[in-house]
């Protein structure tokens, strides 16, 4: 008697706060807990996923549970599993180890964001919670997965939703914080944008040269209170990531207060005037779109700007960045500045512009994290707005 073949084929997942989506890509399988059977066009063999999942989650199904912790749907090309997880949470990854398997891959019919999730599943409360209504809650997931719904698995299934959508007591305390700091730094970056427009329609190119000393003290409070966006994923208040709003935040204060800061013969360069400006461009979008958000509502002509006019505005960004610090060179060589004493018999001193020539290279590889970033935050939004669109 032959032994069966074991293969792994590929796996594509997605999460809401209480469940796991898998899609499993295998033609005409039958599942039996980890264990996906089936013909693989060609002989039997036997495929199986070995997925160490980061938190605990149902795996057998219980007969006299309101619900299985386990159900599938086999078609001729695919499976579609929904677990149950223990703890309602979100997870940062599916799996134990940081490292991704091979064989697993976002499935992005399916994939959102938490605060996505968090919304659809405030949607659905609303849904159960409204009188006269036959809508049947949990169509989304009839999507993915086909069952029965008696009224009573309808009732049982509205509970669940409801106890799954987290009650912080100091969610509208945060709210509050979030949508006054947005509204702060909107107004500042504003104020710089409209000063130098204004500006430049009167004086045209003249305008170039006195930017820093009519705008640098809002942009030096501005990005001061920029600090902030790098301290609220660590306390958890953001759901975005601390690397990339570190990355930013640094970047742009060191261009600030170390380039322009520091040198007086930078500050009349008329390369100040197209940083800055380039700058409050992205931030007049940015931040009036989270402040919306604090409020739960979405203009769908700004969400559209943020998430598409960093595309060729911030790669410009960084150049004039970049020109900046190539031009702030052969200034720091000639005064000295920020220079590292040496040993006399090295020399006198270390001239800072070697760091910049270093700074150069992290910049550019700051622009290519920070604008896969983006562009996959990007990709995530409007897949999502795709789907419910669907």
């Amino acid at each position: 008697m032959s032994t069966m073949q074991t293969l792994t084929p590929h796996v594509y997942w997605a999460q809401r706060h209480g469940d796991i989506y898998l899609r499993v890509e295998l033609s005409d399988a039958k599942v039996s807990r980890l264990e996906v059977v089936g013909d693989g066009r060609t002989h039997q063999k036997k495929y199986v996923y070995p997925l160490q999942y980061k938190s605990s989650v149902f795996l057998t199904p219980h007969s006299l549970s309101p619900w299985h912790q386990v159900s599938h749907k086999s078609t001729q090309r695919q499976v579609n599993i929904k677990i149950l997880k223990k703890e309602e949470h979100w997870w940062s990854r599916l799996t134990l180890q940081e490292k991704k398997p091979l064989f697993l891959a976002p499935d992005f019919d399916r994939w959102q964001d938490e605060s996505d999730a968090e919304k659809e599943l405030q949607a659905k409360v609303g849904e159960a919670s409204g009188f006269g209504s036959n809508k049947d809650i949990f169509s989304s997931d009839k999507h993915f997965i086909d069952g029965g719904g008696d009224q009573e698995e309808q009732r049982i299934n509205k509970i669940s939703v409801e106890s799954r959508v987290r009650r912080d007591p100091y969610l509208g305390l945060k709210k509050g914080y979030l949508f006054m700091y947005n509204l702060v730094q909107f107004l500042g970056f504003s104020w710089i944008f409209v000063n130098m427009t204004v500006r430049l329609f009167i004086l045209g190119q003249d305008s170039f040269y006195d930017t820093f000393h009519t705008t640098a003290d809002m942009m030096y409070f501005c990005q001061m209170m920029a600090v902030i966006e790098v301290i609220n994923p660590l306390l958890g208040l953001v759901k975005t990531g601390f690397f990339p709003a570190m990355l930013q935040v640094t970047g742009r204060n060191v261009i600030l207060f170390v380039i322009f800061g520091s040198l007086e013969q930078m500050q009349n360069k008329s390369v100040v005037f197209f940083v800055f400006y380039l700058w409050s461009t992205i931030e007049i979008f940015r931040y009036p779109f989270y402040m919306l958000a604090c409020i739960d509502t979405e203009w769908k002509l700004l969400t559209w700007l943020r998430y598409t006019i960093w595309i060729p505005l911030y790669p410009m960004g960084v150049i004039a960045e970049a020109v900046a610090v190539i031009q702030s060179m052969p200034v720091f060589d000639e005064t000295r500045v920020y220079s590292l004493p040496l040993p006399k018999a090295l020399g006198q001193s270390l001239s800072f512009s070697y760091t910049l020539h270093v700074y150069l290279l992290i910049m550019f590889l700051g622009l290519f994290i920070n604008f896969r970033h983006l562009y996959k935050q990007r990709k995530r939004r409007f897949r999502s707005r795709k789907r419910k669109a669907n």
